[in-house]
């Protein structure tokens, strides 16, 4: 493992200006550390509105078995539209949006990539795979380390009301553990390291640590977003969108999935589809978090193991029994137009499907998710998504090839 100390008084970019973009860079600005804030326009013309001048406030609950917690108004060094501002001289940079995202900031990241700089993509959702296949496509052979994490360091959500953004985001959690890995997982124990020069992953680097993966693809597989958010609203659809309108009060924005979309019928499809995900990661030969059957029978699923941690039998700290109201979860979705489908659906879900194709797995249910999504969007999720195994540079690899890809870098194709 190389020594990572070179990062610690280096600027650190903030790429993305959502809920996790401004709360990654606010919370490592009352950290003490330089941080710069990009987003791209359009989106910057609401996003970075007036953050130069207001801050981010950050608060919250900031839930978590060791009760970290870091809260203030952070002003950054800078805030910008200008890519080479954003990352030149930056130790590292965090890739904090949604994955729809993820071609237009890469391509635009590509040229101003310097030697020895760390990425870190939340959640990586197949991100440093498509990475890698543009900084090919682009001629970069810039020496850097790309790495994903199986979640955000948080479950953070921005004030609004209507579509205003306020300046201020309301941490409910901090994780205090992580699924991470580099591809080429070559990198990976460096990558690692390097999280500890990066104050928004502090809840987990002085938490239980990052988790490390076997390769890229077991992050991805452990990124709980699809298992969890798609069978709970697309089968929760009914109290979605009757919420607000024919009971819960009169505010849609009420709703949470977790605090009344989830019923036992749901949470054991939820495991179902699991457990596609656990054939498709052995089929390929790479590793997938291990989680018991009732751990998904909670009004948190198993996401609540990122933040409270197991008990010393491998079990949850803390358990939201479906049969007792809860507000722990976060709010949303509140229309089907919510990344937990448009997101979740298209890319995480597609491309599970796709490796089953690929390496002779079936997956009914997750196909299922994918088939019902489509019918409530009009359009069929599995031709018109870009997001497929040669969008990120695997397509047609037998299982050799790949894992000589994942684990070494080496890529023979042309």
């Amino acid at each position: 493992m190389s020594n990572m100390e070179y990062l610690r008084n280096m600027p650190i970019a903030v790429l993305g200006g959502g809920a996790v973009g401004k709360t990654c860079a606010a919370d490592m600005k009352l950290a003490g550390k330089e941080i710069r804030l990009y987003d791209a326009m359009p989106y910057a013309e609401s996003s970075l509105r007036d953050v130069e001048k207001t801050g981010i406030m950050l608060d919250g609950v900031q839930r978590n078995k060791y009760c970290f917690g870091r809260s203030g108004r952070a002003f950054f060094d800078l805030v910008t539209t200008d890519m080479e501002k954003a990352v030149k001289g930056a130790g590292q940079i965090v890739i904090a949006m949604g994955s729809w995202g993820h071609e237009s900031t890469f391509r635009a990241l590509i040229p101003y990539l310097e030697d020895g700089q760390i990425i870190h993509i939340f959640a990586d959702n197949f991100g440093c795979l498509l990475l890698r296949r543009l900084m090919r496509e682009m001629g970069c052979k810039k020496r850097v380390i790309i790495g994903g994490w199986s979640s955000a360091p948080y479950g953070t959500r921005i004030e609004t009301v209507g579509k205003f953004q306020f300046p201020h985001v309301g941490v409910k959690y901090r994780a205090i553990t992580l699924r991470g890995a580099a591809l080429p997982m070559s990198d990976t124990d460096d990558f690692l390291e390097a999280s500890k020069y990066l104050p928004c992953m502090d809840a987990v680097t002085q938490g239980d640590g990052p988790a490390k993966a076997d390769t890229i693809l077991d992050v991805d597989f452990a990124n709980v977003n699809p298992v969890i958010h798609v069978p709970a609203t697309v089968l929760g659809v009914s109290t979605m969108e009757n919420w607000g309108v024919i009971f819960g009060g009169y505010d849609k924005t009420t709703y949470s999935m977790y605090s009344h979309g989830l019923c036992p019928s749901i949470c054991e499809v939820q495991y179902q589809f699991y457990n596609e995900e656990i054939a498709l990661a052995k089929a390929i030969g790479v590793g997938c978090p291990e989680y018991k059957y009732e751990m998904f029978f909670s009004r948190r699923s198993i996401l609540t193991q990122e933040y409270m941690g197991l008990d010393e039998n491998g079990n949850d700290n803390v358990v939201f029994p479906l049969d007792q109201p809860s507000n722990e979860g976060n709010t949303g979705p509140n229309t089907i137009h919510h990344r937990y489908m448009t997101e979740d659906v298209p890319i995480g879900c597609k491309i599970y499907h796709d490796l089953g194709v690929q390496y002779g797995v079936s997956t009914p249910i997750i196909d299922s998710m994918i088939t019902l999504a489509g019918a409530m969007h009009k359009k069929d999720f599995f031709e018109s998504s870009r997001y497929d195994l040669r969008y990120i540079g695997i397509d047609k690899m037998p299982k050799e090839e790949l894992l000589l890809y994942l684990n070494k870098g080496v890529y023979n194709r042309v």
